[in-house]
Parts: structure tokens; sequence; C-alpha cells
């Protein structure tokens, strides 16, 4: 009888522990986690076609995966996990060509004023080369 008792606290008194991580205490104060690489539109902006990997690494950091199979590849991945809130995940796949960037996916994309800059260089040069 005694052994039964012991093993039904010892069962209660586990469900009120597990319990716990449920119910939010009030008062209690949780930290923000972040982890990764911050990425910034700035950084995604200066990204241009053709930059060697060295040029890359200087504008985005190092990359929190570098895949040991398929060297022409980098990803940066950065998340944040607030105390209080939902958590925010970021991530973008840098893609080469032997030495010089090719292109890049992700949650980001460039803006429109740099696209719009790239196109009107380009246009500029052009008309140059007719003159």
């Amino acid at each position: 009888m005694q052994k039964h008792v012991r093993r039904l606290f010892l069962a209660t008194s586990l469900l009120l522990l597990a319990g716990c991580q449920y119910f939010q205490f009030p008062g209690v104060y949780k930290i923000d986690i972040q982890q990764g690489n911050i990425v910034t539109q700035e950084m995604i902006d200066q990204l241009k076609p053709g930059m060697t990997k060295r040029q890359v690494r200087y504008v985005m950091g190092t990359p929190l995966i570098e895949d040991t199979f398929n060297p022409n590849r980098w990803d940066y991945y950065y998340s944040m996990a607030p105390g209080k809130g939902e958590l925010v995940k970021e991530r973008v796949s840098i893609y080469f060509e032997g030495d010089s960037l090719s292109y890049f996916s992700g949650d980001y994309s460039p803006s429109a004023a740099t696209s719009n800059a790239a196109t009107s260089e380009t246009t500029d040069t052009s008309t140059e080369a007719s003159e």
C-alpha cells in the first residue's frame, strides 16, 4: 500500500512539474535569443554578379554554412526568438560559379533603387558606346 502511494505521489509530482512549462508564470523574464548572421537589405543591395568570394565575404561576413559537398554555395541563416513574441527566421543562399558570384536566393531580393541604378548604368554605357 505504501509503495502505491509513493508511486502515485511521484507520478503526480512529475506531471505537475511538466505542466509548469505550459503555464507562464507572471514576472518571469525570458531573454531574446539571436542565432546566425544578421543580414540587412543594405548588404543584399551591395551584392553584384561577378563579385569574388572574398568580396562577398567582406560584404556579408563569414557564412554560417559552407557546404563541403558543394563549395559553390554559401548559406546565411538568422533566427531571433524573442522572449515575448514569435520566432523570426531569415535565410539567404549565395551561389558561385568558380570564384565569382552567380546569383542568390532566399528571403531577400535587391531593392528597386538598386535594380534601377544597375539598369541606368547599363543604358548609359550602351549609349556612350553608340556615340
